[in-house]
């Protein structure tokens, strides 16, 4: 006992001199009166406590404002000190200091009092947060604060908000922050608030707009009635630019899966049933590539798109081998056989992996979608098929003017027995050419696989319409067949809505059928000893 009173003091001294660092360090701590400050029974004590906070610029601001909503700003009833919850699970939770944000350890809960907050403040809080995103560095994240502020604005908010708006640099959030003002100031009944709401295709502004024109005040209700017809217009605007986007989408898939059709129907004459399953084998190709690289999608769909070409390369050489090169001059005989090779091919697909649909995952840069305004967005994988779909057709422009396989192919098209005659091997050529051909449908598949499900049935949705663009555009000219996949595309997307996918077809048939009528060698006929033949 006379050890221990002996040590006692100078232990109790080494407590006070490690604890009194943290103290003084806390009461010099320019974030602890505003904490104090919270701590108070009034509620509107505490609103101006939080108006105090924002006003502080301290860039702890958030975290106290966000636990202050939780219910995770507690103190401690012996020593006072203020701490962030971090998980309030059981008797003890595990703390955090909340000046610091230093971990601090567990405290039970029986030692914490929350610093309690009434709905009023709660709402409070959550436009408070609003308003200090408002001040943050990166455009993209005050843009988004500032868009959920419309409709939420009170009259507290008001004047914050018009200096912020005054030093604003972004005209975007500008725009954003003004509509919010205005969309307050037309619930108080101010006319002139409109002409900040005209043109703003936000669905909590034509909400807004929608109550004002059935207002009593005449005035009122004129001014928001015309506010909305505009609005109306322009989002008719954007409904088109949307039907076209994906108008023009379609057509790329129907180009993609048509160009290989051009080349091989325009050199070697050869009408080509199991063109669709050319287009199949692309796209479970991409499927077993995401079999071989599990957890990377991405990886796997840029490997795809050699993969893709090759097995589809080879399998349009092994056909051409196998069964085209004996029917040559029989065109007939040639549909019939290749009809019953798309058939064998569809089979094995079934037997060997399944007869059941197959989903491709698309990576993440392919998924979600560009937004150009409120009214308009853009399916990111949609524009990357549109983008892919140009590319290829951009090298086999290449391919077929600057190389030398594409000098043969153009000889051999316009007159196969002057190129025979000039030493060129038209049999070689004609293996490259649907080698080629069908290597680009391989492609095709790859890209449909981000598109729709993969299944055996892939490629016939495709074939009819592949060989109505081919006829469309002019047997043989890629030119033609880029034109008429994308017009035939959009046509196909402004006609479905009216009048339904299947009606729809049949009147692009028809039309097909009668422009056919008038120049029958397609929208580009070739030239030359070519259109002789």
């Amino acid at each position: 006992m006379r050890m221990l009173s002996r040590f006692l003091p100078g232990l109790l001294c080494l407590c006070l001199l490690f604890g009194l660092p943290q103290a003084v360090q806390a009461q010099d701590d320019p974030g602890q009166p505003l904490l104090e400050a919270l701590d108070t029974s009034s509620y509107a004590d505490k609103a101006e406590a939080i108006e105090v906070i924002i006003e502080s610029g301290d860039e702890r601001s958030r975290r106290w404002l966000e636990a202050l909503l939780n219910g995770k700003l507690q103190r401690h009833k012996d020593n006072q000190r203020f701490v962030i919850v971090l998980e309030n699970r059981g008797r003890h939770w595990p703390v955090a200091d909340a000046l610091s944000f230093e971990e601090a350890g567990e405290m039970s809960r029986r030692e914490l009092d929350r610093i309690g907050i009434n709905n009023a403040l709660r709402g409070t809080l959550q436009n408070a947060l609003s308003l200090l995103d408002l001040y943050v560095d990166d455009a993209d994240q005050r843009r988004d604060a500032a868009r959920d502020l419309l409709g939420n604005v009170d009259a507290s908010m008001v004047e914050p908000l018009k200096a912020v708006i005054e030093n604003e640099e972004n005209a975007e959030v500008r725009r954003l922050l003004s509509q919010a003002l205005a969309i307050y100031r037309l619930d108080q009944g101010d006319v002139e608030a409109i002409a900040d709401l005209e043109g703003s295709l936000n669905q909590q502004v034509r909400s807004v707009l929608n109550s004002a024109a059935r207002s009593d005040d005449p005035v009122l209700a004129d001014a928001a009635s015309a506010a909305l017809a505009g609005i109306e217009q322009k989002l008719k605007l954007n409904q088109g630019l949307e039907t076209l986007y994906f108008g023009l989408s379609l057509g790329s898939v129907l180009v993609l899966a048509a160009i290989g059709l051009a080349i091989t129907f325009g050199v070697m004459g050869v009408i080509n049933m199991a063109h669709g399953e050319l287009i199949m084998l692309g796209a479970y190709t991409t499927w077993g590539m995401q079999q071989l690289l599990p957890g990377q999608p991405g990886l796997a769909l840029v490997l795809s798109i050699p993969a893709g070409f090759l097995v589809a390369a080879l399998a349009g050489i092994a056909i051409e081998r196998g069964v085209i090169q004996f029917l040559k001059g029989r065109p007939l005989e040639t549909l019939l056989a290749t009809f019953g090779v798309s058939l064998i091919l569809q089979q094995l697909v079934r037997t060997v992996i399944s007869p059941q649909n197959r989903t491709v995952v698309s990576p993440e840069w392919l998924s979600g979608s560009v937004m150009i305004n409120e009214g308009l967005s853009l399916t990111l994988n949609r524009l990357y098929v549109l983008g892919f779909a140009l590319l290829v057709f951009a090298g086999l422009m290449l391919v077929m003017r600057k190389t030398r396989l594409g000098l043969e192919v153009r000889a051999v098209t316009q007159n196969r027995a002057m190129a025979r005659s000039m030493g060129i091997r038209a049999t070689r050529v004609d293996i490259m050419t649907f080698a080629l051909g069908s290597g680009v449908a391989g492609l095709a598949g790859v890209a449909l696989s981000q598109l729709t499900n993969v299944g055996p049935n892939l490629g016939q949705n495709y074939i009819i319409d592949s060989f109505m663009v081919v006829v469309f555009g002019g047997v043989g000219n890629l030119w033609g067949t880029l034109v008429a996949g994308l017009s035939l595309g959009v046509i196909n997307q402004v006609l479905e809505p009216w009048v339904g996918a299947v009606l729809a077809k049949i009147i692009v048939l028809v039309f097909i059928i009668l422009f056919i009528q008038k120049r029958p060698k397609g929208l580009f006929p070739q030239k030359g000893r070519a259109a002789e033949g």
